[in-house]
């Protein structure tokens, strides 16, 4: 088949055509999967759970993990490119010392109620920190969060809401903007970019995958974790989640060439953040791993302020009405901005994706 044939075997229409696929994929390419059950329910009363399958010898030296929805409802990309792996054959790929451990769903409740946080309310990728200790600050989200996330929707509020913004970018410029609204806090828990009080499930339940499988056991790991929503649209930027001058950098550097984007040195879509799973990586695995977050630019980060603030204030009001029709016109709005239903778009994702999984494979080879 055509990459364009594909796509529509590939990507799914909602969560639970996703876990679906994925387990029937994995399952005709005899995947041992081992499910992580959500104890909460999707907004039709379905199952949600984690599923990691894992491809290849058990004593593999070297694993090639892919992550999706870290970020709920940018699980669309992850689920399609982990599918389009089972479907076209990629196992091939492996060496005899290889293995595959695709996780699938790491967050099912954002995945399957198109909510990029989990059912804490958490940036699962601001959850990392060490809760016994001082929790970092973010004072520029303090000062904004009304702004950000405001108590109602009407124009008189959003107005409001647009002058306080546009006043703090201008006297403090763009960057300490992006940092105040994105780079994770941990005061606000009706705000996004919440890092949480505490571990959230999906953060626990990727730490007992790595120890079920015994990642830590492992000459090499190489991780390509999927999301979506910054960089130009359709583009898959490999972010190194590894700090300039480690041994992880070094070999991110080697596997992917100059598209690497590092974002301490200023050269990625993203900024810093606190709390991402690095911490945890670095705790479980220490030198003995790489990890790239695979970014896909959809639309400008400030259509995603717009579509997260409404989907925030929606699940601030209590219990939601999956049928109703405001709700309907948000949850639709969030889904086209982090998974675009365009044929173009999805493309670029599996060919993106074939290319960096093979770039990685390559890379375990020569480490490890």
């Amino acid at each position: 088949m055509s990459i364009l044939e594909f796509i529509d075997h590939a990507f799914s229409e909602d969560y639970r055509q996703a876990r679906e696929r994925f387990l029937s994929a994995a399952e005709r390419e005899g995947a041992t999967v081992t499910t992580y059950e959500n104890p909460n329910k999707g907004p039709y009363g379905e199952t949600l759970a984690c599923d990691a399958a894992w491809v290849g010898p058990k004593d593999a030296k070297k694993v090639l993990v892919t992550i999706s929805s870290t970020h709920g409802v940018e699980g669309f990309c992850g689920s399609g490119a982990q599918i389009d792996w089972f479907l076209s054959g990629a196992r091939q790929g492996l060496d005899a010392d290889m293995a595959a451990l695709h996780i699938h769903a790491l967050n099912p409740h954002g995945f399957a109620w198109l909510r990029r946080v989990t059912e804490e309310g958490c940036d699962l990728n601001r959850n990392y920190i060490d809760f016994t200790k001082p929790i970092p600050e973010n004072p520029g989200h303090d000062e904004l969060v009304d702004a950000l996330v405001p108590p109602s929707l009407d124009d008189e509020t959003m107005a409001k809401a647009k002058e306080k913004i546009a006043k703090y970018r201008a006297e403090h410029g763009e960057s300490a903007f992006q940092t105040a609204r994105k780079a994770g806090q941990y005061k606000h828990a009706h705000s996004m970019f919440f890092g949480g009080f505490g571990p959230s499930w999906a953060r626990q339940t990727l730490e007992k995958i790595i120890r079920d499988f015994k990642l830590a056991d492992r000459s090499l790991v190489s991780v390509i974790d999927y999301h979506t929503g910054l960089g130009p649209y359709g583009y898959g930027e490999p972010i190194c989640a590894h700090l300039p001058g480690s041994a992880g950098m070094k070999r991110v550097v080697e596997m992917y060439g100059d598209s690497v984007g590092v974002p301490e040195l200023g050269t990625s879509s993203s900024i810093p953040l606190h709390g991402t799973s690095r911490e945890m990586w670095n705790a479980e695995l220490g030198d003995n791993y790489t990890y790239v977050a695979l970014e896909y630019g959809t639309f400008p980060t400030d259509r995603g302020l717009l579509v997260l603030r409404e989907d925030h204030w929606l699940h601030n009001q209590g219990e939601v009405d999956w049928s109703a029709p405001e709700t309907k016109r948000i949850k639709q709005q969030i889904r086209d901005h982090y998974s675009p239903d365009k044929a173009d778009w999805k493309e670029m994702v599996l060919w993106r994706s074939r290319q960096i999984i093979r770039q990685t494979l390559e890379g375990m080879a020569k480490f490890g």
